[in-house]
């Protein structure tokens, strides 16, 4: 059903961007492969996927070798002394969300002698139970960053309460697009708002509406997972 289930959502994006006078070309979709076998990412490449999201170092370092070329996104909570594992295996880090964290990233970059895109992991909702900066913390938090040469700030993620009706989680997507927007405006060196990474495979429909450009959908492509 991998093949179905990719064409669907592309129907899909297709006719929520239509709705909102967008191209669904501005949608990068990255692919939730928590748990999936290689075999099976391999498949959803074969139908087009071209960007794979982990929530875990260690199924990035598992599954690495066996899947086909990609990009690897880290979407989960990032634990410094496991960067060193996946600082050369990912195009992107969706969830810097701590000084120490970005502290260890550079110094890691540096050594490979490359950049590292990340997005800042915003509590956009102020939920406890969530990893994420704090809204009103970002700007303090982004000037700290702008020492740090070899990280290159590429936008924003967050992850909204999950909510049996998906239109609850409106507002917290718009208001990560105003905090997007609020940070434009700045102009800081070396921080880039080109990505707002938000919206799953329950409400990327709203998440796309509100402005979404990443969404991170693994349920609708590979189904119900036990975790």
């Amino acid at each position: 059903m991998i093949k179905e289930n990719i064409d669907f959502l592309k129907r899909e994006i297709a006719e929520v961007c239509k709705t909102v006078e967008r191209q669904p070309e501005e949608i990068h979709l990255i692919a939730v492969t928590k748990t999936v076998a290689p075999e099976y990412i391999n498949e959803a490449i074969q139908w087009g996927v071209t960007d794979i999201g982990e929530n875990k170092v260690q199924e990035i370092m598992d599954k690495h070798e066996g899947v086909a070329p990609v990009n690897w996104h880290m979407i989960g909570h990032l634990q410094t002394n496991k960067v060193k594992y996946i600082i050369d295996k990912v195009k992107m880090i969706h969830s810097l969300d701590r000084m120490n964290l970005a502290v260890e990233i550079h110094k890691r970059a540096v050594k490979l002698q490359r950049n590292i895109d990340v997005l800042i992991q915003v509590n956009i909702s102020g939920e406890e139970t969530k990893f994420g900066i704090s809204a009103e913390d970002v700007f303090d938090f982004l000037e700290e960053l702008q020492k740090l040469s070899a990280i290159r700030v590429k936008g924003l993620m967050t992850i909204a309460p999950f909510e049996e009706n998906s239109e609850n989680t409106r507002i917290h997507f718009r208001n990560l697009r105003i905090l997007s927007k609020e940070i434009e405006n700045r102009n800081l060196p070396n921080i880039e708002m080109k990505y707002l990474s938000m919206g799953m495979s329950n409400d990327y429909k709203i998440a796309i509406e509100e402005g979404a450009n990443m969404i991170r959908v693994g349920t609708a492509i590979f189904g119900r997972r036990n975790y």
